[in-house]
C-alpha cells in the first residue's frame, strides 16, 4: 500500500463541484489488473472538462481527470508486464470514469497499456500524450489513403492548440509542405519553428457564402475544429484530397453538401484516438518514437505540478493555452 497525491474533483447536494489536492492510498483504487506509479501526465480539454463536471466526459463524481499517464509499473496480474517497465496509458476510460493521471497511482486493464519505446522518455511521451497520438493518427490515415509529400500542400487548423501544433511539427518531419490556420497572431513564431510553410488567418478557414464549393487551396487537410470550419476545408479541397477530422472545438455539427465528395472525390476521414485497436496503437508509438520522433518538443510544453493545475484548468477552459501542459508528479 502507498500513499499518494491526487486532484480530487467532487459534487455537493447543490450539484457544484469542487477541487482539491487529497492524500489517497492505492488500495481504494478500483482493482484492474496493472498498478502504475505515475510520473507525468498532461492536461487536455476534456481533462478541464472532467474537472469542472461535465456529466458528458465524467458521469460518476468524486473523481480524479487525467487522460494521459506515463510511469513504471508498479504490480501486474499480466504475464505482458512486470514490475518496473516504463509504460503510456492514454484514452479508453482513463480519467474519464477511472481514475486517472491527475494522481501518482492509477490501476488499468492490461489491454490497456503500452510499453514505453525505448527512445521515448516519460516527459516526452506525455508532451505528446493524447493530443499527439491524436495528431500521428490522423497523418497515419492520410497516408494510408495516399496522400504524400508531392500531393500538395496539407491545411491544420487549431494549429496553435495541443492536436494542432503536433501536427504542424509531425507533418514537417514527413516532408510535408504544412498551412497553419490559427485565430493567435502571438502563436505565428511557434508555428514557423515547428515547421508551417504558410500561416492564415482562422476567418479563411470560416466561409460565410454558402457556397457548395470553393476555388482549391489545398491537397488535403487535418482539421481540429469541426462545424462551419470543417465544412470550408471540404469545400477548398483539390480533387481526390483527404481530409482527417479530429476535434470539434468550433462546433460538433455539420452542415455542407455532398459535392466536395462526389464532384471532386474529396475523402472524409474519422479519428478516433480513444479507442484505437492495440495493435495499431503501438505501431504509432513506436513511429513516434523513431522514424516520426519530432525534435521540437521542448518548446511546446510547459511544465506544472498538479498544485498548479487549477490555473492551467481555467486557462484552457478560456482559449488561451497554446502548446502543451504537462503535469510533473
Amino acid at each position: 500500500m502507498e500513499e499518494f497525491r491526487a486532484l480530487w474533483v467532487s459534487e455537493d447536494a447543490n450539484g457544484n463541484f469542487d477541487r482539491k489536492i487529497i492524500v489517497r492510498k492505492t488500495t481504494v483504487l478500483e482493482e484492474k489488473g496493472v498498478l502504475i506509479k505515475v510520473s507525468y501526465s498532461s492536461l487536455n480539454y476534456k481533462d478541464a472538462l472532467s474537472s469542472t463536471g461535465n456529466k458528458g466526459v465524467t458521469r460518476r463524481y468524486p473523481h480524479t481527470p487525467g487522460i494521459d499517464a506515463a510511469g513504471t509499473v508498479e504490480q501486474s496480474n499480466s504475464p505482458d508486464f512486470k514490475i518496473g517497465d516504463p509504460v503510456i496509458v492514454t484514452g479508453y476510460d482513463l480519467g474519464m470514469n477511472t481514475c486517472g493521471g491527475f494522481g501518482g497511482y492509477i490501476n488499468v486493464p492490461s489491454g490497456w497499456v503500452v510499453p514505453m519505446p525505448a527512445g521515448l522518455s516519460a516527459e516526452d511521451s506525455m508532451t505528446l500524450g493524447t493530443a499527439g497520438f491524436t495528431a500521428a493518427l490522423a497523418v497515419h490515415h492520410l497516408i494510408r489513403s495516399g496522400q504524400k509529400p508531392d500531393s500538395g500542400s496539407i491545411l491544420v487548423t487549431g494549429a496553435s492548440g495541443g492536436v494542432g501544433c503536433l501536427t504542424v511539427a509531425l507533418l514537417s518531419v514527413l516532408g510535408f509542405e504544412v498551412i497553419a490556420s490559427t485565430g493567435k497572431p502571438g502563436q505565428h513564431d511557434l508555428l514557423k519553428r515547428l515547421g508551417a510553410k504558410t500561416i492564415i488567418d482562422r476567418a479563411e478557414v470560416d466561409d460565410k457564402t454558402n457556397k457548395a464549393l470553393l476555388k482549391p487551396r489545398w491537397s488535403g487537410a487535418i482539421d481540429t475544429a469541426g462545424g462551419n470550419i470543417l465544412a470550408t476545408v471540404l469545400k477548398a479541397c483539390a480533387e481526390h484530397g483527404n481530409v482527417a477530422s479530429c476535434g470539434n472545438v468550433a462546433s460538433p455539427l455539420l452542415n455542407t453538401t455532398v459535392f466536395p465528395f462526389i464532384l471532386n472525390g474529396v475523402n472524409l476521414l474519422g479519428v478516433n484516438s480513444a479507442t484505437t485497436p492495440m495493435v495499431l496503437r503501438k505501431e504509432i508509438w513506436l513511429k513516434l518514437a523513431n522514424e516520426w520522433k519530432i525534435p521540437h518538443l521542448a518548446a511546446i510544453r510547459q511544465v506544472t505540478s498538479i498544485d498548479g493545475l487549477e490555473d492551467w484548468i481555467q486557462r484552457i477552459l478560456k482559449g488561451e493555452v497554446a502548446g502543451r501542459v504537462v503535469v510533473r508528479h
